[in-house]
């Protein structure tokens, strides 16, 4: 780590990066957008239950006031007054309540999907250190954005407040001697005047908020190279033990491939750059196959391992070349090259029976 400390931050985050940071809760999110759309339902709400909510309160109104006369202050008294205010305003307010707590979770899915994430909520120790939590508070920067951010919003919708109330009380002075009607009626409408111009503000608001949380969230997700590197060691592994691991592997194929030659019937070459070692069981069903095979300096190691085992080599440019492009070691050659083999083959198997009938004799 303190080797990427003081390094910049100039790399994309890798899908790893971001998942890791979805398990950990932090994702790009407003929480402007949650205030707007709680505001608006919750009026949307009011509004289409005012009706009911209005026959409701006055009527327990009526009913407090019609057995004042009657009224006995007493603890049981008090608890059944209370009781009842309780149970009514829970079954009035509870539309209101329902709506906003489906908005607000509604609004977070939107945001940031559904996502269960444990390791946000597991406690973390290093947050009660006092020490620590003087710095974030006093010589971070997001303290100081925050407030800034909520400083420009109450100025906003402060001086957008003002400016629709001047110009409602320079209207309301005309409201002298108005019945109490129309005075209610009037109310009404300019409360629902103010509130959706306010409301307009407020998305406005939010929606740039959304945009300076995605922009923050994307910075601060970025890497720096190293982390870039560490990670790809994590997931892949580490390069330089992936070379050697390799490279042993490959040197244990030589080593295999080497001990298969003496096996060969006929080592076929181009003559200096390719070397390709076949082998072909008489009488099988199965066509030659290929026991080892290469270029340059180890098809001279093919050819000199070959010439100790007395194993026949036979010159052919091009089908040296074709059965070192088509052919892995242990595959069968491709039936487009069976002819020329089997004849080179057959030639082969006929010099080894002259020199077995000649040691005989």
């Amino acid at each position: 780590m303190a080797e990427s400390q003081g390094q910049e931050k100039t790399e994309q985050p890798t899908g790893k990066r971001q998942e890791e940071l979805r398990e950990k809760g932090q994702v790009p999110k407003s929480q402007e957008i949650n205030s707007l759309a709680i505001f608006g339902v919750g009026i949307i709400l009011v509004f289409l239950v005012k009706d009911m909510l209005g026959s409701q309160i006055g009527g327990l109104a009526k009913y407090i006031f019609s057995s004042v006369h009657t009224f006995e202050l007493s603890i049981s008294m008090v608890k059944f007054y209370a009781s009842k205010a309780l149970h009514f305003y829970a079954i009035t307010l509870a539309p209101i309540f329902g709506g906003l707590i489906l908005i607000a979770l509604a609004t977070g899915y939107g945001q940031v999907g559904f996502r269960i994430t444990p390791k946000a909520l597991e406690p973390k120790f290093q947050n009660f250190n006092p020490i620590k939590g003087i710095k974030q508070k006093f010589f971070s920067s997001q303290p100081l954005v925050e407030l800034s951010k909520s400083l420009v919003k109450m100025i906003i919708i402060g001086g957008f407040t003002y400016l629709i109330l001047s110009d409602t009380i320079k209207t309301s002075i005309g409201l002298v001697g108005v019945g109490t009607n129309e005075l209610v009626s009037y109310i009404v409408e300019v409360a629902f005047d103010f509130i959706w111009k306010v409301a307009l503000v407020f998305a406005v608001l939010a929606a740039a908020d959304m945009v300076y949380q995605k922009q923050k969230h994307k910075k601060d997700s970025m890497m720096t190279k190293h982390e870039v590197k560490e990670e790809t060691k994590q997931t892949e592994g580490d390069p330089h033990v992936k070379g050697q691991i390799k490279g042993k592997q490959m040197a244990m194929s030589r080593s295999r491939m080497m001990k298969e030659i003496p096996t060969a019937d006929v080592v076929i070459t181009n003559p200096t750059h390719f070397a390709v070692a076949l082998k072909y069981e008489v009488g099988g069903d199965n066509a030659p196959k290929v026991v080892a095979k290469g270029v340059d300096f180890m098809a001279q190691k093919i050819k000199e391992i070959a010439k100790e085992n007395d194993i026949p080599m036979h010159e052919d440019v091009q089908l040296a070349r074709a059965l070192y492009k088509s052919c892995e070691i242990g595959d069968e050659i491709p039936e487009k090259l069976f002819q020329t083999v089997a004849q080179i083959l057959a030639y082969v198997f006929q010099l080894k029976n002259n020199k077995k009938r000649k040691s005989i004799v």
